[in-house]
């Protein structure tokens, strides 16, 4: 039986795409970056602590297999994580301004016996981002809750100038990792194109 450890909707959706049932585990872990830990090592980290902690809850499922998986976007070596507030929320998407940033998302697949970890970075760049425009989108309040202030799949399309990599793991699960993780552990990828 597959998990899911995450409390985001977007990833339960992203995951039902590729046909395999699965159920979800609400976890609240804390995510803090450590000191000089290199943004990929960070996200790694926290994604495997998700799938960790998700196992220890389905334990007593001896073919449970957990999902675990974060998304950052990083800058240089600055991590955007979720914003705080709308001030937080400004000051990221004005700091990714005309700037071709990456949005990492590792996940990792782990069960009793094994664990395979898959890392997707896609390089987004933005345009200009005006007040008008910026005020505009913060009004709307789609920052919330979302890494570096904003969803790939929503109005902030607008800023988005280009995109090199995988839309899916901006949002949160890239599915071609995704689908490679699971069939490695030979879990059935229904084939949505047939």
């Amino acid at each position: 039986m597959l998990y899911l450890a995450s409390k985001s909707p977007r990833r339960a959706d992203l995951l039902a795409r590729l046909g395999v049932p699965f159920g979800l585990l609400d976890l609240d872990l804390p995510e803090v970056r450590l000191p000089n830990e290199p943004p990929v090592d960070y996200v790694s980290r926290v994604a495997r602590e998700k799938a960790g902690a998700g196992l220890l809850k389905v334990m007593s499922n001896p073919s449970a297999v957990v999902l675990g998986s974060d998304t950052e976007v990083v800058l240089g070596d600055r991590v955007f994580g979720k914003p705080a507030d709308r001030d937080d929320a400004r000051e990221m998407l004005q700091a990714l301004s005309g700037e071709t940033h990456e949005v990492i998302t590792v996940l990792w697949l782990v069960s009793a016996g094994n664990e395979v970890r898959e890392v997707s970075t896609t390089r987004v760049r933005f345009g200009a981002l005006d007040a008008a425009l910026l005020d505009f989108y913060l009004a709307g309040n789609e920052w919330e809750g979302k890494a570096g202030a904003y969803a790939i799949q929503g109005a902030a399309q607008a800023f988005i100038a280009h995109v090199e990599g995988s839309p899916s793991g901006v949002m949160g699960l890239p599915l071609f990792e995704t689908a490679r993780a699971l069939r490695k552990f030979g879990l059935f990828v229904q084939d949505r194109a047939q």
